[in-house]
């Protein structure tokens, strides 16, 4: 998801657990962004590095508590789920795959990726299609994170290998090439439609978040679009024929919004994220 919910703001500011505003480089920004410039922004200064033990890297994973998946805030839920609540019930949804799926995957493989798929947005924030960041310089913002992480916060935690196990995991999520990728991009996908759906529900047909059901055309898995047509159909009971707005394959959002989708989101099941 997002990174401020403006398309033209300069800086995005995300907010810790101190209540303090950290800035990070956003689209319009003349200077690039870098994880040395986020990290010195940190309360309490910057984690320990070239360290054997892996609580400095423990104290960063806090942040991923505290900085809110930012799509929704667009639609003024300032106090929506954070990036691990995300990637939790991703976790545990890896875990119900039905046998027909899960006889192809490496499940244990697929609910670690489901954790650390976005782990470098700890530093990078969330970054959704409207914010005007492009697709190659948000893959190198995280990219270079990661490297941060593996090499500076855990290169020397148990000979290095805990941090190329969650490097490469991150890495053939990103590629999304693997059956186990593909499968957990389908994830990322049918836990946002959930979110989606309970948004609504909380706020009872006051707020519509249907330009997020478009998400669920882009699920390749027949398994898993089981999974989405079933919420789709609960949230047309839901709305009991009200006014709402749905959008998929036969009707798709604006040419705009479609273009910046389209980018993260691919022709494909090889994509990024909401």
């Amino acid at each position: 998801m997002a990174a401020t919910g403006k398309e033209n703001q300069a800086a995005a500011f995300y907010t810790c657990s101190t209540g303090q505003e950290l800035t990070f480089a956003g689209a319009n920004s003349t200077t690039p962004w870098s994880v040395e410039e986020v990290v010195a922004s940190i309360p309490g200064g910057a984690p320990t590095t070239n360290s054997s033990s892996p609580v400095p890297f423990f104290h960063m994973l806090e942040r991923l508590k505290t900085t809110k998946r930012e799509g929704w805030r667009r639609f003024g839920i300032s106090h929506g789920e954070s990036i691990s609540d995300h990637m939790y019930r991703m976790a545990m949804i890896t875990m119900f795959a039905p046998p027909s799926l899960s006889s192809r995957l490496n499940i244990p493989n697929c609910t670690k990726m489901a954790l650390v798929h976005d782990m470098a947005e700890a530093l990078v924030g969330d970054i959704t299609p409207v914010d005007g960041v492009s697709k190659p310089e948000k893959n190198r913002r995280e990219s270079t994170t990661m490297d941060y992480f593996t090499n500076s916060l855990l290169g020397k935690v148990n000979g290095s290998m805990t941090g190329k196990e969650l490097k490469a995991v991150w890495q053939e999520y990103e590629d999304s090439e693997t059956p186990d990728s593909k499968f957990v991009h389908d994830v990322d996908k049918i836990e946002l439609v959930l979110q989606m759906v309970e948004y609504e529900r909380v706020h009872e047909t006051k707020l519509d978040l249907g330009e997020f059901s478009w998400v669920a055309s882009r699920i390749a898995l027949p398994e898993v679009r089981e999974w989405a047509d079933e919420l789709l159909k609960e949230r047309e009971e839901f709305w009991g024929g009200k006014a709402h707005s749905t959008y998929g394959a036969d009707q798709e959002p604006d040419s705009k919004v479609l273009r910046q989708k389209l980018e993260y989101y691919g022709n494909g099941n090889k994509a990024g994220k909401e």
